[in-house]
């Protein structure tokens, strides 16, 4: 029997008890790879009742015990790392190459971090007469997306797993055999039956049944903010703590002091990411109106480098995107924005030459769009850059914040300092200067329609402690 029709609960592979069948979709061929079964409030249920069991003991091991076994977990992922990156590769159509040094790597760098950060973390602390404690929040229900599976994945089961809490998991229908991999990773390092519980469903059968199940503490969702809001909502009769990762269109604002070459190269790779699927990437790219030409120009060359085909060739960097869905939504988003007379500078509508299957879209730039565009404004995931002109570096500030999103921003400058002055005013959980390399431990998470809460490192730890006081403790 595939792995794909059963639920990971209480420390056994199980049937679902009235499951509904999602065909899985090679979206790089659009071939059926296998069936996943769907589960409903009952599965839902009988996760929860494994992880209410297993808290008591868990909560209770030492912070070594959790160490000793987020090392485990580590061990055995990397030893089957290239599986983890062959299941993103048919999955969601992650290009083998950057699935397995994009995708399946963030695997073991969030836990090595994590490791860290629980090695020198203090649960409690003496404050006066009171004595401050961390504490396990409880039972998790954790919900995660398929354009970044094992990474939103380890992002949450592993501070979960640190703070000592059990859990029950969601993962997209669209990626669920990484996360069934992950939970045959867990389950040898030998998590206790009970603390993680995997149930496969779409959000109206399972996602929905987490967010409003009486016995689960805390809700962590990753997605679009349509359906964010709507968790927290189901969240909200029950008053557990939400902790939202939701959607993105973050600017990337390119000061006149830049190597303009250099700066709109990479400005397009870092939008290229994940073929354009993710929520944090710089999708509006922001110049001093009279360099448009020009960076437009260099945008189109780079563009043109990028290799489109098949997700088993190490030569692929774009994949297809996840799903027929998304594709459709992308080619309208396209047209929105030839129709509102952006100036399209490389790729469009349709699929790229050479191809007449697969959910494979063409590298595309716009220059000249305005705040007002569709595509300024809405979330596109897709290989989607649209090339914005400004005259001030206010109006560059009050451009990148005018949005309801605040996840990520981005300052290119020859001066860090000037780089500097900009960041800090800019309405985003994460702000990057001059591109940096990825920090693991930073704090990641959005302002205003971006979400809520904290993921990496230690600000995630801390999302899934409660905090006591006991007061008239006594000094040490």
């Amino acid at each position: 029997m595939s792995r794909a029709a059963q639920f990971y609960i209480d420390g056994q592979w199980t049937d679902p008890v009235s499951p509904a069948w999602f065909d899985l979709i090679d979206p790089a061929t659009e071939s059926k790879i296998d069936r996943l079964a769907l589960g409903n409030a009952a599965d839902v249920d009988r996760a929860v009742v494994a992880a209410r069991k297993a808290l008591t003991a868990y909560s209770a091991t030492s912070v070594q015990e959790r160490i000793d076994l987020l090392r485990r977990i580590l061990q055995i992922y990397e030893r089957r790392y290239d599986e983890f990156a062959e299941a993103m590769r048919i999955e969601m159509g992650a290009p083998i190459a950057f699935a397995r040094k994009g995708q399946a790597a963030r695997g073991p760098a969030h836990l090595n971090a994590l490791i860290n950060v629980l090695e020198n973390f203090e649960f409690e602390e003496q404050r006066g007469t009171t004595r401050v404690r961390l504490e396990p929040i409880g039972v998790c229900g954790l919900i995660t997306p398929w354009n970044w599976p094992i990474n939103q994945i380890v992002v949450k089961i592993a501070p979960a797993l640190a703070a000592g809490c059990t859990m029950v998991l969601k993962p997209s229908e669209y990626s669920a055999l990484s996360a069934l991999l992950f939970a045959e990773v867990a389950h040898e390092a030998g998590v206790p039956p009970g603390v993680l519980n995997v149930v496969n469903g779409d959000g109206p059968g399972v996602g929905a049944a987490i967010a409003s199940h009486p016995d689960i503490d805390m809700v962590s969702f990753t997605g679009s903010t349509r359906a964010g809001i709507l968790v927290a909502k189901m969240a909200a009769e029950t008053v557990k703590r939400v902790a939202q990762e939701l959607g993105g269109k973050s600017a990337n604002i390119l000061l006149d002091d830049v190597n303009l070459d250099d700066a709109v190269t990479r400005g397009v790779a870092a939008c290229f990411t994940n073929s354009g699927q993710s929520c944090s990437i710089p999708t509006r790219m922001l110049v001093p109106r009279h360099m448009m030409n020009d960076a437009a120009q260099i945008a189109k060359t780079a563009a043109s480098t990028y290799s489109v085909g098949a997700t088993d060739s190490e030569a692929t960097q774009l994949g297809p995107l996840v799903n027929r869905n998304q594709f459709e939504r992308v080619q309208v988003l396209i047209q929105k924005g030839i129709d509102e007379g952006a100036r399209l500078v490389a790729g469009g509508t349709g699929r790229p030459d050479g191809f007449s299957k697969g959910y494979y879209v063409k590298p595309t730039i716009f220059a000249d769009v305005t705040p007002d565009m569709t595509i300024a404004r809405e979330e596109i995931f897709g290989p989607v850059l649209s090339i914005m002109g400004y005259d001030t570096e206010d109006e560059a500030i009050r451009i990148a914040n005018g949005t309801d999103y605040g996840l990520a921003a981005y300052v290119q400058s020859g001066d860090i300092e000037r780089a500097r002055t900009i960041g800090r005013q800019l309405r985003a959980g994460g702000v990057h200067l001059n591109y940096p390399v990825a920090d693991f431990k930073a704090p990641f998470g959005g302002y205003k329609h971006s979400g809520n809460g904290r993921e990496w490192g230690e600000a995630g730890l801390r999302e899934y402690l409660e905090t006591k006081a006991m007061v008239g403790y006594g000094n040490d």
